[in-house]
């Protein structure tokens, strides 16, 4: 691994969306030159803080991209640069090419084996089981003939979670699983996965609100040794029970670090883990839902409640002084303002919140994922590039 204290390396941001704006800002503000490779209508690539951006427009060649831009010719200027994962993608390139991207980058500890393990979401299960940490029931399911084999033991509502999240997404614009009430929605859900040729597994769905999610998050370097511990709390999501996070809270949990650790601990993990569980309030145990071996979504979370992840793991690798963490600030709140508003009309039209209720909840300090004051640009650019494409869209049907 490269390392040098007498100079700043570059760092080059593989995916992700949210969480690459927040580090580009974090490590920005730090004079470090910040590479940024994301999807072509990420709000990353509009930030002040950008030194140069490689957007990339089709998710299915993007390794190909990557390597080419590692690699190729005209690549010579990014040797020696922190590579920071922020998409799944991310994930699986730098760990499928480790041996060659050690060369000539700085990468972090995680060790390649079980960081393809993680992205397989049955193999995360499997791992949390063998540690007697609790999980929900599931199901292999390799074909739609397997479907007869279950149908006797399946409990509705289940989920039709993919065994890899990003090439499902990919596939069904963005959706993490399929909610499923009755064995018709779950054959014509199965056809629609097969067909794609995806990988799936049959979930059990834990009953009770969001409000029972909780994650662990931490930095474990090849010492074994935590550099901090975090946990936060889900407040809503839309759709309610299935869809992404609206509202969210930092909250220090004992129980949720003490088990979290012992989940990542227990695998010999290495590098940054978050790990996703929710309290069953059927038997009272805390269950794995998955885990996320990479900076995720709520980064400017972290960073607003004083623990700059980004700033944490690059001084690490770098060789620099690593910020120590004692205590975080706590009942921040991480909003998604128009889709936590639709979560408000679906919640009230259940009868599960008035409008004073939501309006409560949202009264202590917000950070927003993507607008600052001092960086508006990429919600500004990324606004009016929606307006234009609606536009378009509008004169190219009336035409």
């Amino acid at each position: 691994m490269i390392k040098s204290v007498d100079r700043k390396p570059p760092v080059l941001i593989l995916g992700g969306a949210q969480n690459a704006l927040s580090i580009a800002r974090s490590l920005g503000r730090r004079g470090i030159d910040i590479y940024i490779s994301v999807f072509e209508d990420e709000h990353a690539l509009h930030t002040r803080y950008r030194t140069q951006c490689f957007p990339y427009s089709n998710k299915e060649t993007v390794h190909e991209f990557w390597m080419d831009l590692l690699f190729g010719e005209n690549s010579h200027f990014l040797h020696g640069s922190v590579i920071f994962a922020c998409g799944d993608d991310g994930v699986e390139f730098v760990a499928q090419n480790k041996n060659i991207l050690e060369n000539k980058f700085i990468l972090d500890d995680s060790m390649p084996e079980i960081q393809l393990a993680m992205l397989d979401k049955k193999n995360t299960l499997r791992m949390a089981k063998s540690l007697n940490i609790h999980i929900p029931n599931y199901w292999k399911i390799e074909n739609i003939e397997d479907l007869g084999n279950i149908a006797s033991e399946v409990v509705f509502p289940v989920i039709i979670k993919p065994i890899h999240s990003h090439l499902f997404q990919r596939q069904f614009n963005n959706k993490k699983y399929f909610f499923v009430n009755d064995l018709e929605e779950l054959h014509d859900y199965m056809k629609k996965v097969f067909d794609a040729n995806l990988r799936v597994m049959i979930s059990e769905f834990i009953p009770g609100p969001d409000s029972l999610l909780w994650y662990y998050s931490t930095y474990i370097d090849s010492n074994g040794k935590p550099l901090f511990h975090f946990t936060k709390k889900i407040i809503r999501r839309f759709p309610k029970n299935e869809g992404l996070s609206c509202y969210q809270e930092s909250e220090w949990n004992e129980e949720i670090a003490e088990l979290g650790l012992k989940f990542f601990k227990g695998i010999n993990f290495r590098g940054l883990g978050n790990v996703e569980f929710k309290k069953d309030p059927r038997d009272g145990y805390l269950k794995v839902i998955e885990c996320n071996a990479r900076f995720i979504a709520p980064e400017e979370l972290f960073v607003r409640c004083g623990v700059d992840i980004a700033s944490i793991v690059y001084n690490h690798l770098v060789g620099l002084p690593v910020p120590e963490v004692n205590s975080y600030k706590q009942n921040v709140g991480f909003w998604y303002p128009v889709r936590d508003f639709r979560a408000y009309l679906e919640l009230r039209r259940k009868e599960e919140i008035t409008f004073w209720a939501w309006v409560k909840s949202l009264l202590g300090k917000q950070v927003l994922p993507y607008f600052k004051w001092s960086d508006p640009m990429p919600s500004l650019k990324t606004f009016m590039n929606n307006v234009r494409r609606y536009f378009k869209r509008k004169l190219g049907y009336k035409s």
